[in-house]
C-alpha cells in the first residue's frame, strides 16, 4: 500500500476512544474475515482491563480501500500526558472523540492543546449520541469555543464533525443514529480530511524514537516514525539525546498491520515502524544516515510534579511474601521502567536502599507500585509529596484545576473541603440536580483528597485533575488530620481485642491477621494516634452464661485498595507493599521512638 494516513484517537478518560478503535479494527478491509471478538481488545493489559482506562498509547494500522490507516490509542489520564505528547510526533491528525452529553472535559483540553501545537488537522467526532440525554449541538459549540480558546488556526478551527455510537460501532455526518449502518463515514473523512504525511522518501535517513519496549526474543526494540528516507535493516549513525552520534545496526524492521506487526525489508518516509537491534535505545533519540547523519528535535516534556520514596521493606515481616526483596532488586526494576516512561524520574534516597521516584501524579505513582508487586517485588513507600521550585527567590508549587461533578445535595460539603484545602472556585452551576464545581487549588492539598470525596457523595461524584502549571507557595494546608490505631504488640488479631478497639473508631483488618508493633489497624475517631491491644484474648473461667458473648458482633473492616492506602498515609506513615498484601505502619515501630521523634520536632 503506497498510501498512508497517521492518526492519533484523542479525548478525555471515559470517553470511549478504545471502544471506538475497537469498532474500526472490526468493519476495516483487514479484519473483515477474520471476525474479530470481544471489546476494548486494545486495552491488553491487565491493570487496563481491571481499571477500565487505558494507560499505554497502543498502535495498530488498518487497510481501507487500498490506504493504510496507522491508528494510536493514547491515554485519557493526565497522569500519563507523557505518552500523548509523545505520539503526537508519530502522527499527522487526530480523531478527538467527546461524549455527547458531557461535553468537552479538563482532559479534552489538555490532548487537544498538545494537538493544536504539533499543527495537526483534527477531526471531531460526538461520540455516545445513543445515551438519553445527549445533546451535540450544545457539544459542538462548546468544542469550538474550546479550540478558539487554545489558539487553534482558522483552519484547525474549520473542523470536521461526525457523530457516532462507538459501541454500536456507527458514525455518520448528521446527528440520526437510525440512520447510520457502520463506520464507514468515518473512514471516508479520515482519507479525505487528514493529509498523507509529507516526507522525503529519496533523503538521508531520520527516524524518531517515541517509544522502546522489551522483546524477549529481538532485545529492545524502539518505536517510531520514518521521517525521512527508507529504512532498512543494517547500518545506521544512532544520536542519543545529548546529540552524541556512534555506529549501529538494525537488526528487524517491522511494519504494523492490524493489531500485530509483520518483518519488512523496508519501510518509506511517512509510515510508522518498529525495530530491533540498538541496545540501549531511549526514547526521544534519532536513527540517522550514516553517511549524513542529523538529529530531529529533542521531545520536550512536562515535568514530574509529585514524589514519594521508594524503599526497601524495614518492617519484622520483611522478606516472607516477596520474589525481589532489595535494594539492587529495586534499583534495577527502576532502571528499567525509566526507559520506557519519559514522564518518570528516580534519585538515589537518603538511605542506602532507598529512591525518591517522581512523576506526573498519584496515579502516575500508584501504578508502577501496583505492576512491581504483581511482578513479586516487596518495598515500602513514603506518602505522596509535591516538588516545589524556586524562581526568582520565590518558592513555586504545583497547581490544578480540578472539575468536580456531584448531586446537588451533597455540594455544600464538597465545597466547604476544598475551601479547606485552599482550593479557589471558579466556577458553580446546576443542571438536572447535579452541580458541576470548578477549582484551583494547589496539588498539596488535592493529596489525600479523592478517597474522601467519594464517600462525601457516596460514590456519585465525579472528580476530574488537569496540571495548570507552577504558582507561587500559599502557605501550609491543613486539610483533614487523621489519627491512627496502632497496634500495641506483635501476635494474631483475635475478636475479643478487635471488640474493644473497635469502639475507638474504624478498623482496617479482621480476626485472625497477623500484625506487628507499630502496624497501623484502624483510623482513629479522633485526630490523635491510640495504642490498641488487638491480641488480647479472653480469660477463661468456669461460670459461663448461656448468650454470653453472643450478642457481640465485630463490625466489617474497611478494605483499602492502594491508592486508597497511600492517599491515607500521614508524614509519619509508610506503606509496606508486597505481592501478598497492603500493611500500613508507623515509620518508627516502637512507642518510645515516637515520642524521642515528636520530641525532637517540638525543639
Amino acid at each position: 500500500m503506497s498510501q498512508i494516513r497517521n492518526i492519533a484517537i484523542i479525548a478525555h478518560v471515559d470517553h470511549g476512544k478504545t471502544t471506538l478503535a475497537d469498532s474500526i479494527l472490526k468493519q476495516s478491509d483487514s479484519f473483515r474475515e477474520k471476525g474479530l471478538e470481544g471489546d476494548t481488545i486494545l486495552d491488553m493489559n491487565p491493570l487496563e482491563r481491571e481499571r477500565g482506562i487505558t494507560i499505554l498509547a497502543k498502535n495498530v494500522a488498518v487497510a481501507y480501500n487500498g490506504v493504510k490507516i496507522n491508528i494510536v490509542d493514547t491515554p485519557g489520564h493526565a497522569d500519563f500526558g507523557g505518552e500523548v505528547e509523545r505520539v503526537m510526533n508519530l502522527v499527522d491528525g487526530a480523531l478527538l472523540l467527546v461524549d455527547a452529553k458531557e461535553g468537552p472535559m479538563p482532559q479534552t483540553r489538555f490532548v487537544l492543546k498538545k494537538a493544536i501545537q504539533a499543527g495537526h488537522r483534527v477531526i471531531v467526532v460526538i461520540n455516545k449520541i445513543d445515551k438519553p440525554d445527549a445533546r451535540p449541538d450544545w457539544v459542538v459549540d462548546q468544542v469550538f469555543d474550546l479550540f478558539v480558546t487554545l489558539g487553534a488556526s482558522d483552519a484547525q478551527t474549520d473542523f470536521p464533525v461526525l457523530y457516532a455510537s462507538a459501541k454500536q460501532g456507527k458514525a455518520g455526518l448528521e446527528n440520526n443514529l437510525e440512520a447510520m449502518t457502520d463506520i464507514k463515514p468515518l473512514f471516508e473523512t479520515i482519507l479525505k480530511e487528514i493529509p498523507e504525511p509529507k516526507n522525503d522518501a529519496s533523503g538521508p535517513l531520520q527516524v524518531s524514537v517515541a517509544n522502546v519496549s522489551y522483546d524477549n526474543y529481538k532485545g529492545k526494540t524502539g518505536l517510531g516514525r520514518v521521517v525521512r528516507g527508507t529504512f532498512r535493516p543494517g547500518p545506521v549513525t544512532w544520536i542519543n539525546r545529548e546529540g552524541k552520534a556512534a555506529p549501529a545496526k538494525i537488526s528487524t524492521v517491522y511494519s504494523f498491520i492490524g493489531l500485530g506487526k509483520v518483518e519488512v525489508q523496508e519501510a518509506v518516509a511517512g509510515d510508522i515502524v518498529a525495530f530491533a537491534g540498538i541496545e540501549n535505545l531511549n526514547i526521544g533519540e534519532t536513527i540517522a544516515d550514516v553517511n549524513n547523519p542529523e538529529a530531529l528535535p529533542v521531545i520536550k516534556i512536562e515535568e514530574p510534579t509529585v514524589k514519594m520514596t521508594f524503599a526497601v521493606n524495614t518492617s519484622p515481616f520483611a522478606g516472607q511474601e516477596g520474589q525481589f526483596t532489595t535494594s539492587r532488586n529495586i534499583k534495577e526494576r527502576l532502571d528499567r521502567e525509566l526507559q520506557n516512561d519519559v514522564a518518570l524520574r528516580v534519585e538515589q534516597g537518603s538511605g542506602d536502599g532507598s529512591f525518591i521516584v517522581s512523576g506526573r501524579g498519584e496515579l502516575h505513582l500508584s501504578i508502577l507500585i501496583e505492576r512491581m508487586r504483581r511482578e513479586g517485588f516487596e518495598l515500602q513507600v513514603s506518602r505522596p509529596q509535591v516538588i516545589f521550585k524556586e524562581e526568582n527567590g520565590q518558592k513555586m508549587e504545583p497547581f490544578e484545576e480540578v472539575s468536580l461533578e456531584c448531586p446537588e445535595n451533597m455540594a455544600g460539603s464538597v465545597i466547604e473541603k476544598m475551601g479547606k484545602r485552599k482550593g479557589d472556585m471558579k466556577d458553580m452551576r446546576v443542571e438536572n440536580a447535579t452541580a458541576y464545581l470548578q477549582f484551583e487549588i494547589p496539588t498539596r492539598g488535592l493529596i489525600g483528597y479523592r478517597t474522601e470525596f467519594m464517600m462525601d457523595t457516596r460514590g456519585q461524584g465525579v472528580l476530574n485533575t488537569l496540571f495548570l502549571g507552577y504558582r507561587p507557595y500559599v502557605g501550609s494546608i491543613d486539610g483533614a488530620p487523621h489519627g491512627s490505631l496502632i497496634s500495641f504488640e506483635t501476635g494474631e488479631s483475635n475478636s475479643y481485642g478487635l471488640l474493644a478497639a473497635q469502639e475507638r473508631g474504624q478498623m482496617f483488618i479482621g480476626p485472625g491477621v497477623k500484625v506487628y508493633e507499630g502496624m497501623v489497624v484502624g483510623q482513629n475517631a479522633k485526630a490523635e494516634d491510640l495504642q490498641v491491644n488487638i491480641c488480647k484474648e479472653k480469660k477463661l473461667s468456669n461460670m459461663r452464661s448461656k448468650g454470653d458473648g453472643v450478642a457481640e458482633g465485630l463490625t466489617t473492616p474497611r478494605t483499602m485498595s492502594l491508592e486508597e492506602a497511600l492517599e491515607y498515609l500521614g508524614d509519619d506513615e509508610l506503606l509496606e507493599v508486597t505481592p501478598v498484601s497492603l500493611r500500613i505502619r508507623k515509620v518508627y515501630l516502637k512507642d518510645f521512638e515516637r515520642k524521642r521523634d515528636q520530641q525532637s520536632k517540638g525543639a
